[in-house]
């Protein structure tokens, strides 16, 4: 089984929807679609998922299945409990001494890099974050989600493998967002999210291409072919977006810190 992970376009967060340079990426993912055999499709119900799908939906003459757990993975976490998550999130909105919930992946590498419990397994489950929001429960519902797809096509979610009730060669391809991509491989690969979340940077419509392995019977893993590929933006010629990174030096104010 084949299992391909497309990120957005280029995103106007604002409206939900895609700058004029998503479009021109979506496009081109689009005339790339007959190469990736997308099998059959679902996405995210954010617009920005959907606006991206449809340019490939549309040349193949396909229709995608709406899948509430594809859209972007949506825990937040409460830092008015914790004087370290402050740290942690410093840009966090607050009115008076109130801070709002924020997207509990997208901290500081301060906060999560020296604190062992963040890359362990099981271990980020415990930890500060985890206590001060939605994480687990959001996570578990998300994977819950893949799992229930998978076992559509055959593979059951036995302990860390995937027991084969019915092996097959289909691919499946989800249009939806970097967050939520991090926390599905991370339960394909058996890893924390936060490795993920704070290790990748998956740009607009690239695309990630896992397989199942199954070197002993009956017993199947999902392996990496392709992580966050972008050829069919080389290809039409298109600069990659720098939405989901980071500044790459702390100087350069022109890049988003």
């Amino acid at each position: 089984m084949r299992i391909l992970l497309i990120r957005h376009g280029d995103p106007d967060y604002v409206n939900d929807t895609l700058t004029q340079k998503g479009h021109r990426e979506a496009a081109l993912l689009a005339e790339a679609a007959d190469f990736l055999e997308v099998g059959d499709c679902y996405q995210s119900p954010l617009g920005r998922a959907k606006a991206t799908a449809d340019y490939t939906l549309q040349r193949l003459g396909k229709e995608a299945v709406t899948l509430d757990w594809l859209q972007e993975f949506p825990a937040k976490v409460d830092v008015n409990q914790s004087v370290k998550l402050q740290k942690a999130y410093p840009d966090t909105r607050r009115e008076g001494k109130i801070y709002g919930l924020r997207i509990a992946w997208d901290m500081l590498p301060s906060g999560w890099a020296e604190n062992s419990e963040y890359l362990d397994l099981e271990g980020w489950r415990q930890s500060p974050v985890a206590k001060c929001s939605d994480l687990v429960s959001v996570y578990d519902q998300a994977v819950e989600g893949l799992d229930g797809l998978l076992r559509q096509y055959g593979y059951v979610r036995e302990g860390r493998h995937y027991r084969v009730a019915q092996e097959n060669t289909k691919t499946v391809t989800f249009f939806c967002h970097f967050g939520i991509t991090c926390v599905l491989l991370s339960h394909l690969w058996n890893v924390s999210p936060f490795v993920l979340w704070h290790t990748l940077a998956l740009a607009p419509t690239s695309v990630t291409e896992v397989v199942t392995e199954e070197r002993e019977q009956g017993i199947a893993c999902f392996r990496g072919l392709r992580v966050g590929d972008i050829s069919h933006l080389y290809a039409g010629k298109e600069k990659v977006s720098f939405s989901a990174r980071f500044c790459e030096t702390y100087g350069n104010k022109d890049q988003r810190h």
